[in-house]
């Protein structure tokens, strides 16, 4: 007799796109590691970002920009083992779709082929209208991404809140429409106002998901090292720590260290 196991639903951008018709908040989250992704995609994400990110939290780097394709590919590899339901996103890094579009190609083709995950990821609007399109023309799903876009952090100077200022405001929902009408799935919304945000989720069709974008888009992210608190140096208004794991984690290894240095692990039982 055979055992059908009860099947998960995989989101696709089609759910996505039903979630925002019937009002229906999208949750999304940052993984880069197969265990984390794992423990995410059970939580019951929505969408999990393998975010250039990685760049700060996993490598330690300052910005975005010294993350390279090889390893995004290699922490998306990772995270989409893991996933059962989540949609993957990838984030395209720094210098790997600027140039042209025919390298933003490639380097989309690698993601999918090597990684195995859903969808791609690009900071930008107008400017990079020609890549998405190209990216679109190999059936490859492109989430947008506005308003403050830490790749360009050394064009802004700051990582202050963007479009506040009407003529950066009517670009961003210009660059919106512009990405929309392109074929975008999604956008992602960072650090502006949150009434402007709200007028983007408004005016396009597309699920809008917000970071530092108020509450009145159609989904939020965070990093997920952020969420649980164990990375604890970077604290901007939109963050909410759900946990403060380090201070548990350095307890933890503290009191590792301490059993280790006075004999009391391993014990008997946990010898052979």
């Amino acid at each position: 007799m055979s055992v059908h196991k009860k099947s998960i639903k995989k989101i696709t951008t089609h759910q996505l796109q039903e979630m925002k018709t019937r009002g229906e908040k999208i949750s999304m989250l940052t993984a880069y590691d197969f265990s984390m992704a794992k423990l995410v995609d059970a939580a019951g994400v929505d969408v999990i970002l393998v975010g250039d990110s990685a760049s700060n939290v996993m490598a330690g780097h300052e910005t975005t920009l010294p993350i390279t394709l090889d390893q995004m590919i290699y922490h998306a590899s990772s995270v989409v083992r893991a996933v059962q339901r989540a949609l993957v996103v990838v984030d395209i890094p720094f210098g790997s779709y600027q140039g042209n579009s025919s390298e933003a190609l490639r380097s989309s083709i690698r993601i999918m082929k090597e990684s195995g995950g859903h969808a791609v990821k690009l900071e930008g609007g107008a400017e990079i209208k020609e890549s998405i399109i190209r990216i679109l023309s190999a059936g490859i799903p492109v989430m947008g991404h506005l308003g403050l876009t830490p790749q360009s952090i050394y064009k802004f100077g700051t990582y202050t809140v963007r479009a506040k200022e009407e003529a950066e405001a009517e670009k961003l929902i210009s660059d919106a429409k512009v990405l929309e009408e392109c074929g975008c799935f999604s956008i992602v919304l960072e650090k502006i106002p949150a009434k402007l945000a709200k007028r983007v989720a408004e005016e396009v069709s597309i699920p809008i998901i917000g970071i530092g974008a108020g509450p009145d888009v159609d989904g939020q992210v965070l990093v997920i090292h952020d969420l649980l608190g164990i990375t604890t140096e970077f604290k901007p208004r939109f963050l909410r720590h759900y946990a403060k794991l380090d201070g548990i984690i350095t307890d933890a290894i503290g009191k590792y260290v301490q059993d280790v240095k006075s004999t009391d692990f391993p014990n008997e039982e946990e010898s052979y």
